[in-house]
């Protein structure tokens, strides 16, 4: 798991539709049984559960659980707390995911651009 500090350095978000939660734990350092729990703890991390109750993320919902996984071992929030911030600031919360996801575009857009260029 990566320590504290090191949010800039998950790896990017492929450009799916969905993933699983074995990707998502993968893609946020985060262990499977923990995101289970934080489903519980905030409404707005709601994956689609289809066959068997599987569970399958939208890139919305990894950006969410980035954000509360900064929160709760950054920036050093609790459960609650994390909570509140997130329900208080789901405005700016909606801008600075819109700039996470311009900047995460960018990015894969300045790689399929190299690869073009070889």
């Amino acid at each position: 798991m990566l320590e504290p500090g090191n949010n800039d350095e998950l790896p990017p978000i492929p450009g799916k539709r969905y993933f699983t939660i074995g990707e998502v734990s993968d893609l946020c350092a985060v262990k499977p049984h923990v995101l289970r729990y934080w489903e519980q703890e905030f409404p707005q991390l709601t994956p689609v559960k289809r066959r068997g109750n599987r569970r399958y993320y939208q890139r919305q919902d990894v950006l969410i659980i980035r954000q509360i996984r900064s929160l709760l071992y950054e920036e050093g929030f609790t459960i609650g707390g994390a909570r509140q911030k997130l329900a208080g600031d789901e405005a700016r919360t909606d801008t600075s995911q819109s700039q996470q996801i311009i900047r995460q575009l960018r990015t894969e857009l300045e790689e399929v651009l190299r690869v073009l260029r070889r």
